[in-house]
């Protein structure tokens, strides 16, 4: 099974009962949930309940670490169905325990004023490197660490500016990602939103430590707190999108960035905002 396939299935929740989902985590070696995949899940969950409307927004709140070993039961308040707007709130709860929650919003669709910021200017993604290539080179002395990086993830990502995350230097509190799907997901809106809130957390955090000159790998605890998305236009994420993101603040062992999502073509599809723990270890 593929790294993608993997994906899928996780995201491909079991209905328990009505409003109620159970969902699983892959087996990785992992201390707790990816909130990404926390996110998607719910997500997916709140999709469920959903006829003829996509998302255009969620609002999302990390409460508790998740245990991968253990399911996650999501249960789906039905808050509103209007004409235009259907509006859920879904709690991820393990062992009696709230671990997650997030409200968002499902609009109708229908045409209105466009405009949109244009895409900053990047190298072409062809010409940049894939992640897992440069934390396996970064990890040559470390057999162990490169065996963790040696199988490809479900989404492929290239930073178009890198730091070491072994030795990290100050760099400045920005950074782009091109990254997609690394199968073709087609036009279904619900999936491509799902697999772009799953995605939209593998490096947003990094951004406020940057200025720092620390990483995850050196002596830091992160953790993400919350996580808002706004999808402004359907995009197949199988295509080449590039991650523009910035920290305008760090404060107080928090940090605060900010996100925008552009097809290839330059349409911006999606914006992210998100403030993570970063805390100095003793």
């Amino acid at each position: 099974m593929s790294a993608m396939d993997d994906l899928i299935e996780t995201l491909t929740l079991e209905p328990i009962e009505v409003n109620l989902f159970r969902g699983r985590s892959p087996k990785e070696e992992r201390f707790r949930i990816f909130g990404g995949q926390v996110v998607a899940q719910a997500l997916t969950a709140a999709y469920k309940t959903i006829e003829d409307r996509i998302c255009h927004s969620l609002q999302s709140y990390f409460i508790r670490p998740g245990d991968p070993s253990l399911p996650v039961l999501y249960q789906v308040e039905r808050s509103r169905d209007g004409k235009s707007f259907t509006t859920r709130r879904v709690i991820a709860i393990q062992k009696g325990e709230q671990i997650f929650n997030m409200a968002c919003s499902f609009h109708v669709p229908e045409d209105g004023f466009d405009h949109q910021s244009e895409m900053p200017e990047a190298p072409e993604p062809a010409s940049v490197r894939d992640d897992r290539e440069l934390m396996r080179e970064m990890f040559a002395d470390a057999p162990d660490m490169a065996e963790r990086f040696a199988q490809d993830l479900p989404i492929e990502m290239r930073p178009v500016d890198p730091i070491n995350m072994r030795h990290p230097q100050p760099a400045p509190p920005s950074q782009k990602v091109w990254f997609r799907a690394r199968t073709d997901l087609g036009d279904d809106v619900a999936l491509n939103q799902t697999l772009i809130a799953y995605a939209s957390d593998y490096s947003l955090l990094g951004t406020c430590m940057r200025p720092h000159g620390v990483s995850w790998m050196s002596g830091v605890q992160t953790a993400s707190l919350d996580h808002v998305l706004w999808f402004h236009r359907p995009t197949n994420f199988s295509l080449w999108h590039i991650y523009v993101q910035d920290s305008p603040s760090a404060s107080g062992a928090r940090g605060f960035n900010r996100g925008a999502i552009y097809r290839e073509d330059g349409v911006l599809v999606a914006s992210a905002a998100q403030e993570g723990l970063i805390r100095k270890k003793d």
